[in-house]
């Protein structure tokens, strides 16, 4: 009588193969020398604008020059600055390559977790890093109208957009699922934060200081980004578009509360931390 487990053993073995091929195309891309250098760039230049970004909220909160607190904000302080066109092209190619990195993990498979245990989860993994290649598209395309003199606010085509939507059943069912998903995303940073395991993002032994900033770095973003996804509900039952202004809306949100400076200041220091804490992942983020 034959047998047949020698074919149940091929096919998991095709399977893990094709595993290994997609991670070790994965691990090319990731660990080119110079793709790796540009895209650790881009850690750091996104701690430069967490940095502006944080600054921005504590200026407005102490009465300063008006501004706005979120990615274009940074960017449009950023051009205002001697050399900061420079800057802002720099910005442009590590965005962008930080974007094809992602986009390579989101279709082969991560290079940096190729265990058995993160096979469970690799579905997850990739949606994730689809979702930061989008945002880091985003942002390379912002500091590219930015770099070229034709940048425009964030908050305000949030806003634009926000309100054409509302005019459709589809299109307010669409806000409140976005603003869930918003907040969902905003409670998995504070979940990383508290539970520290970004950790398990970094290579070798992880210092105190680091531990510090990453927690409450992911924290505080944490609780920005699920602010964001809390406006855009609240402006969408209200029929108010104005109020989905994105994270410069969320922290004037916060700023015009009772003790509204002191929660701003707050808000902003914790934005700062993450940007010091994306210094760290520039040196210690597996690739």
């Amino acid at each position: 009588m034959p047998d047949n487990k020698p074919s149940s053993t091929s096919t998991g073995g095709s399977s893990a193969s094709s595993y290994d091929n997609s991670s070790t195309v994965a691990g090319r891309v990731a660990q080119n020398s110079v793709f790796e250098r540009f895209a650790r760039v881009g850690f750091v230049v996104s701690g430069i604008v967490h940095l502006i970004i944080g600054y921005i909220a504590i200026r407005i909160a102490l009465g300063g020059a008006a501004g706005t607190a979120d990615q274009s904000g940074a960017m449009a302080e950023l051009a205002s600055k001697p050399g900061g066109v420079i800057a802002l092209w720099v910005c442009v190619v590590a965005f962008g390559l930080m974007a094809l990195w992602r986009l390579a993990e989101a279709a082969l498979g991560s290079s940096s977790k190729p265990d058995a245990d993160s096979k469970k989860f690799e579905a997850i993994d990739r949606v994730k890093a689809a979702g930061l290649a989008v945002v880091y598209f985003a942002f390379a395309l912002s500091a590219f109208g930015f770099a070229r003199g034709s940048g425009t606010s964030s908050s305000g085509q949030s806003t634009g957009i926000t309100a054409r939507m509302m005019h459709t059943t589809a299109g307010t069912t669409a806000l409140t699922a976005s603003g869930l998903i918003i907040i969902a995303i905003g409670g998995y940073h504070v979940y990383k934060g508290v539970s520290q395991n970004f950790v398990d993002d970094l290579e070798g032994t992880t210092s105190d200081l680091v531990r510090r900033l990453g927690t409450v770095g992911y924290i505080a973003k944490g609780l920005a980004i699920a602010a964001v996804g809390l406006l855009v509900i609240l402006a969408v039952s209200r029929s108010e578009p104005d109020k989905a202004a994105g994270l410069d809306g969320a922290f004037k949100t916060v700023g015009a509360q009772p003790f509204g400076a002191v929660l701003l200041i707050v808000s902003g220091l914790g934005i700062i931390t993450y940007g010091l804490y994306s210094f760290a992942m520039a040196r210690y983020t597996k690739m």
